[in-house]
């Protein structure tokens, strides 16, 4: 079974890039919005782990269509600008109110960003476009001297046309997560593209940001432990082995089989069954600690990951083309000891448990949780966080008139090595496979890879429960 998984490299390389022009992109029409306009946030939009840019990069190859490499740059903003009218908040600012809370605010400083820049290099010489590369940070724009995580006073789209020598480009894109999660940057995304592609505005579905619709109860009433905001406190050797050495990012390329054979060895003894994310997030997280030899075996771990809640919403349902953050974290947790002795099948009961307690009061009760008590920093220490991006149409959305990009997602995991993504497969021929990618400190990359890879282990525990 290990052949059903393919471990991905990418090339270590620099990238000249040469900045040409900075372009305001404003709307290109009237806005519902006049100077001193505010736009209220909700508070999961307010998270404290939606407060960033969410960087991405999608790889157009040379074809007759693009010959004209100035044309790329001009229908992008062309686009953009019609797109900013319905989409008109991301034209705005984020400032911080008075209770703390950010809001958007239209001033003096509107519009997004478009950067125009060229290199030296041809497409082929950046190696295999199938897994993110940290070296592909040129191709985002950030200003000089740019703070991390800042998003204030911010452009809440900064886009960068980056035009190769071999005539192909690529699209760096930023989008402010405050302002969209990733279904409704998707949203937002698929309309710029369809916009730029027919050369007429295509808005389907409209789009919607009634962020009132999560105003807090009065008064809150919180239903819920919410572990997932809970403080963690430091009683392992996790952070220590994170935190100590520059972490390494490996990828593998999980093929459908593999992902089917999984589910079928992590079914819960019930009558419920488990997800193939079930599943995976198990089997890479049992993976993961196990690699990491965390100490001592008695320690609480936590799993997290975020649940798309717009299903759950019945009493009133979301209006459809919300493209605000639905979104909500699922929270996992096990002593060291049963991830590493227990079965996988007790695992994926733990992931599934935590996926189906998203209920729409759990919707409610965050939102509440959030008014009264908010984290104000992001918690690291004893836990792993999956980010699924299998169910975003990261492809399908992006095809601008050139086609289908060679690559499309994240392009850097490693500023934050408690993170594993869950990826879609770019490849042509479309085989259904999950691309994962994890980082880890250098020491642990080859056990987390044995241990990953090995089904053998999973079926010789399962027959002799």
């Amino acid at each position: 079974m290990a052949s059903c998984v393919e471990e991905l490299h990418f090339s270590h390389i620099h990238i000249p890039v040469t900045i040409d022009q900075m372009i305001p992109v404003l709307p290109a029409g009237p806005i519902p919005a006049v100077h001193g306009s505010r736009l209220y946030l909700s508070n999961l939009d307010n998270m404290i782990g939606a407060r960033v840019f969410t960087p991405t990069v999608y790889f157009y190859k040379s074809n007759y269509m693009s010959s004209n490499r100035k044309s790329v740059t001009k229908t992008l903003c062309d686009a953009l600008s019609r797109v900013l009218v319905p989409y008109y908040p991301l034209s705005g600012r984020l400032r911080e109110a008075s209770n703390g809370k950010l809001e958007v605010f239209f001033g003096q400083e509107q519009g997004a960003l478009m950067v125009e820049a060229h290199s030296d290099m041809g497409l082929a010489e950046l190696g295999d476009l199938a897994v993110p590369n940290p070296t592909w940070a040129p191709l985002n724009y950030r200003f000089p001297n740019e703070e991390p995580y800042k998003v204030l006073d911010m452009p809440l789209i900064i886009a960068q046309v980056t035009l190769f020598a071999c005539g192909g480009f690529s699209l760096g894109l930023r989008l402010c997560h405050c302002i969209c999660d990733g279904i409704g940057a998707m949203q937002f995304l698929a309309a710029w593209a369809a916009t730029a592609k027919t050369g007429t505005l295509v808005t389907n579905p409209e789009p919607c940001w009634d962020r009132e619709f999560f105003q807090p109860r009065n008064p809150p009433k919180i239903k819920y432990r919410h572990p997932e905001f809970m403080r963690i406190e430091e009683g392992s050797s996790l952070t220590m082995s994170l935190w100590k050495s520059k972490p390494v990012q490996k990828c593998y390329k999980v093929s459908q089989q593999f992902q089917a054979q999984l589910k079928s060895l992590a079914q819960p003894n019930d009558m419920l069954g488990c997800s193939t994310f079930d599943a995976m997030a198990a089997h890479v997280w049992r993976s993961w600690v196990k690699a990491l030899d965390v100490k001592p075996v008695d320690y609480e771990l936590r799993l997290t990951f975020s649940v798309n809640a717009r299903p759950k919403l019945k009493n009133p349902p979301l209006k459809q083309g919300f493209y605000g953050n639905v979104v909500c974290v699922a929270c996992g947790t096990s002593p060291v000891n049963n991830l590493i002795k227990g079965s996988l099948s007790e695992t994926s009961r733990l992931v599934r448990e935590a996926r189906l307690s998203i209920s729409e009061e759990y919707v409610r009760s965050t939102v509440d949780y959030m008014e009264i008590d908010r984290p104000n920093r992001l918690e690291f220490g004893g836990k792993l966080s999956i980010t699924q991006w299998t169910r975003f149409s990261l492809y399908e959305s992006a095809d601008f008139g050139w086609g289908r990009p060679s690559y499309a997602g994240p392009i850097d995991l490693t500023p934050t090595p408690q993170v594993c993504v869950f990826l879609p497969d770019g490849s042509a021929e479309c085989s259904g496979a999950t691309v994962v990618c994890i980082c880890l400190p250098g020491s642990a990359t080859h056990k987390f890879t044995e241990f990953f890879l090995c089904l053998k282990d999973l079926i010789s525990n399962d027959e002799s429960e």
